[in-house]
């Protein structure tokens, strides 16, 4: 029988679905659920920077300016709107997930400056975090910045984060850059161990009838599958970090792929409002009887055994012209 246990960032899963960060991620019940129905690890919802700057903003004026531990950031934070105690409500749901669950729970925080809250980072590894997920927007519309300004965010976020973490870092990123491949290649020499390929935007639509900007696609699409597919193939066996695949993950054959490209897990949240999370079970099983029917007894047999690196035609995944598809059709 299939043994579907493996390994992301030195985490040990039982194998190697994770429950994306999501709405299905920030409740113990669905949590709960979640693991009963085979999830390999939780990633919980991610609590955006701007909150925990609001709750630096509480501490500082529960403390004078002489004794609070870190006294450069006073002067760093202000004019923010008082709001619920989301921190502490995140680390109750921390620590409430590693009581009642057997399975690693990754904290997520969603950043967008490398200042002055990192060292909230260490508050949630004191909560009991098993991993820390940071997902990066850099959406590059500064026309005046260059693009190393753009993808220096990414190492200033890093760097900082792990000055007060020990536990394993994994890096959620965009795949908007002018260079890519590099950008992966030198993060994942950070001393992060796992890059997440590729976090997913909010979509603008346009409604013709009132004329404002409303959100379209929130939920992704089998569709997408094709573009982490391409560059955890590409990356695969070139970066010193584990490398992990989401958006367009939408049943077991899926994670198959992705696996066979070479990453080591796969993230999915949108099969799960979908479907169910009950779902989770068929996904498995699919995996399960594909890898009996190929022979294969772990996941370490065939991982990566089709990513750009070991086929015999690198270039499959770098062309990027429909001519050779479509000549002749009159497209």
């Amino acid at each position: 029988m299939a043994d579907l246990s493996t390994t992301y960032m030195g985490l040990q899963l039982r194998n190697p679905i994770l429950a994306a960060s999501s709405g299905l991620t920030n409740d113990i019940h669905d949590i709960l659920e979640l693991e009963k129905f085979g999830a390999g690890a939780i990633v919980l919802k991610s609590i955006f920077e701007e909150e925990i700057r609001i709750e630096m903003e509480k501490d500082m004026a529960q403390m004078n300016k002489a004794t609070f531990l870190y006294p450069e950031t006073m002067d760093f934070y202000d004019n923010f709107n008082q709001v619920d105690d989301e921190l502490t409500k995140y680390l109750t749901l921390i620590s409430d997930a590693k009581q009642k669950t057997s399975i690693p729970v990754v904290a997520s925080i969603n950043c967008v400056t490398a200042e002055k809250w990192p060292y909230y980072a260490s508050i949630l590894q004191d909560a009991g975090a098993d991993a820390l997920e940071l997902n990066v927007f850099t959406l590059p519309t500064n026309f005046e910045a260059k693009a190393e300004e753009t993808e220096k965010l990414y190492f200033d976020i890093v760097t900082e984060v792990k000055k007060h973490v020990n536990i394993p870092v994994s890096l959620k990123i965009s795949f908007y850059s002018t260079n890519l491949g590099a950008l992966i290649k030198k993060l994942s020499a950070t001393g992060i161990r796992g890059l997440v390929l590729f976090n997913r935007y909010y979509n603008p639509d346009i409604d013709t009838d009132n004329f404002s900007v409303i959100s379209s696609h929130v939920l992704s699409t089998p569709e997408e599958l094709p573009l982490s597919l391409r560059w955890i193939a590409i990356m695969s066996h070139r970066v010193e970090c584990d490398l992990a695949a989401t958006t367009g993950i939408h049943s077991g054959k899926a994670v198959i792929k992705q696996l066979l490209a070479g990453a080591s897990a796969v993230q999915i949240a949108s099969v799960l409002y979908k479907k169910g999370k009950k779902y989770l079970e068929v996904m498995l099983k699919d995996i399960s009887t594909w890898m009996d029917e190929k022979g294969y007894k772990t996941i370490d047999e065939f991982k990566g055994k089709v990513s750009q690196s070991a086929i015999h035609d690198p270039a499959a995944y770098e062309r990027v012209q429909f001519m050779r598809y479509f000549a002749g059709k009159g497209v």
